[in-house]
């Protein structure tokens, strides 16, 4: 549900940690962090969390199902911040990635993703291997998570305009790179005008969930639905939804507390 809690930090098990600072390409123009940036750490913080744990491997990937990410107060421009990253919760062929971004100036954003592990061969999902689990599933828990999308199709009447495709946007296995998404919802958002959206101003909640991929060179299309409480986006090629994103104000309770120290 779209309202569903974020799980805290664990009391045992796995959890990597990293720092960095927001740089000048991570900001919008009121040195905000921006959502594609959150989603860019997540991907290296991941890396550098499985590449620690020994347990890479070239014959699989990871395929991100749906992100959501829960902005209490966004960190700004040249705040350092804490990350630190644990899995959430198992499937039997994908699994949860929780991150937390802790600031030293008040920033703090919560994440959670859901990730398919596939075959890079066949690119079809494969289970997860008995070492992932041991690796992992201290942190886990015992939770189970479900891959079940949360977010409807798009309202008739939805303004509709096309999102041009850059070299940049597509990533090594040929589709539109995650966090490149993002970058179009942020376009929607128009930061640093008189004109930003009122959510981007409170804590909100920012959901995207994922389709097969979109292929370098696609024609994509935007159908954008927005109001006071929410600003919707759904991301089409040749009629046919490919990916969709929300943003809400952010549920009571829905993400835990900053972790302290």
């Amino acid at each position: 549900m779209i309202d569903e809690p974020l799980v805290p930090l664990p009391a045992q098990g796995r959890v990597f940690r990293r720092g960095r600072r927001v740089r000048l390409a991570d900001a919008d123009p009121s040195g905000r962090l921006r959502l594609d940036s959150c989603a860019r750490y997540l991907q290296d913080l991941g890396n550098d969390d499985t590449a620690d744990s020994g347990i890479d491997d070239d014959a699989i990937t990871w395929v991100v199902r749906r992100a959501v990410i829960d902005v209490m107060t966004p960190p700004r421009w040249g705040e350092w911040v804490d990350m630190a990253t644990w899995c959430g919760g198992l499937g039997s062929r994908w699994a949860e990635r929780r991150m937390s971004i802790v600031g030293d100036r008040g920033g703090h954003i919560e994440i959670t993703t859901l990730w398919v592990q596939v075959d890079v061969a066949t690119m079809t999902p494969i289970r997860l291997s008995p070492r992932f689990v041991d690796t992992y599933g201290d942190a886990a828990g015992g939770r189970k998570v479900s891959s079940r999308l949360w977010l409807g199709d798009p309202p008739v009447g939805a303004a509709a305009q096309p999102w041009p495709l850059r070299a940049v946007d597509i990533d090594l296995i040929g589709h539109v790179n995650n966090a490149a998404y993002w970058a179009a919802v942020e376009e929607q958002v128009e930061p640093g005008t008189a004109f930003a959206h009122a959510l981007i101003g409170r804590p909100h909640r920012a959901v995207m969930e994922y389709g097969p991929g979109i292929d370098a060179g696609a024609e994509v299309e935007l159908l954008v639905d927005e109001a006071d409480d929410h600003l919707s986006v759904w991301f089409t090629v040749d009629d046919a939804v490919q990916a969709a994103a929300t943003v809400i104000p952010l549920p009571e309770a829905a993400a835990p507390p900053a972790e302290s120290g």
